[in-house]
């Protein structure tokens, strides 16, 4: 099966032009579903070691001749994997603990996964379609106050190289309400300070415009001088390109975007978790009660349907009792 899964991914990467987290996130269901097939040897593959008969669907082994029963264990026969084995695996997941949105996406990755094998042959029809998709939990998206954001943006201390570079990152995440990795992936001519703008690569490579406030160019433009100004000091070899780097000098990763955003959080005093995500939701709340069309914020966050941008016209009760007291007759 090993064979299959190289070649899927090789296709994600190639022709979908899927992003590294998503190729990563698809690597680990496919990965997960295979040793749950060695595990529970539901679907062994018959054909004797060193049979001329080998099946085409079992991986080749290291010696290089296909069959795959590497120390006498067999491999896995894709033909035999129904829907029913699938509903198995997603039973043990339901045991171990695992939220029917990790379900849901694992099911949508074998789906891929299996439309694949049979769009080159090598499956004749596709056993996950049959199987119902686990009911999605609805989340309120988590999202901070007006106060509470300009109290994160002035946390980070601005005498410091990391403290301009952390105060340009959050007020492009607010101010552009782009995604974490799409932050770590900007290069400084991504970004036009002067006409206010910021070129993103969304999912699957999608480029959009999203404007820049005045606060994230401010920001970012003393960020870039001091940095300027570092370099020339120390002589040191960086990234060149990337527009926010580590204490290395070399292109910041999304973990340590992540590890940034919840310091400034504690530091701000925030009484709960803030992850880069709840600020991209705050972005397109603030946006929306101060009257932004729905369309606009869709093409903003990079949304190809609407329906994944409608979810923030219900994220804040309140806005909507003030609207409602202040135009119903009998509020």
């Amino acid at each position: 099966m090993n064979q299959y899964i190289e070649q899927f991914l090789k296709y994600l990467q190639v022709e979908k032009n899927v992003s590294e987290s998503t190729l990563r996130n698809y690597s680990m269901d496919i990965e997960q579903f295979e040793k749950f097939l060695k595990d529970t040897n539901l679907c062994p593959d018959e054909t004797p070691p060193n049979s001329p008969f080998t099946s085409p669907f079992s991986p080749p082994s290291q010696g290089g001749e296909r069959g795959g029963h590497k120390g006498g264990q067999r491999g896995v026969d894709i033909k035999k994997i129904d829907n029913v084995v699938i509903r198995t695996f997603l039973g043990k997941l339901h045991k171990e603990g695992n939220c029917n949105n990790s379900m849901a996406r694992k099911l949508s990755t074998l789906r891929t996964f299996f439309k694949y094998l049979c769009r080159e042959g090598y499956l004749q029809k596709n056993p996950a379609r049959l199987v119902a998709t686990p009911k999605k939990a609805k989340k309120i998206p988590a999202f901070l106050s007006i106060d509470e954001a300009f109290r994160l943006m002035d946390t980070p201390d601005t005498k410091t190289l990391a403290g301009l570079r952390d105060k340009a990152m959050l007020e492009t995440l607010y101010g552009a309400g782009i995604r974490i990795s799409e932050l770590v992936s900007l290069d400084v001519n991504d970004v036009d300070l002067e006409k206010g703008y910021v070129r993103v690569f969304g999912k699957g490579r999608k480029e959009r415009i999203v404007p820049l406030g005045k606060k994230a160019c401010d920001a970012i433009r003393e960020y870039l001088n001091k940095r300027q100004e570092a370099r020339g000091k120390r002589q040191e070899v960086v990234d060149r390109e990337a527009l926010f780097l580590n204490l290395r000098g070399g292109r910041l990763t999304s973990r340590s975007g992540w590890n940034i955003v919840d310091k400034y959080a504690r530091r701000g005093a925030i009484a709960r978790h803030v992850s880069p995500h709840a600020l991209r939701h705050t972005f397109a709340t603030h946006l929306l009660e101060d009257g932004a069309d729905l369309r606009v914020i869709q093409e903003l966050l990079g949304h190809v349907s609407l329906s994944t941008t409608q979810k923030y016209t219900h994220v804040n009760l309140e806005q909507l009792m003030k609207v409602y007291d202040k135009a119903h007759p009998k509020a």
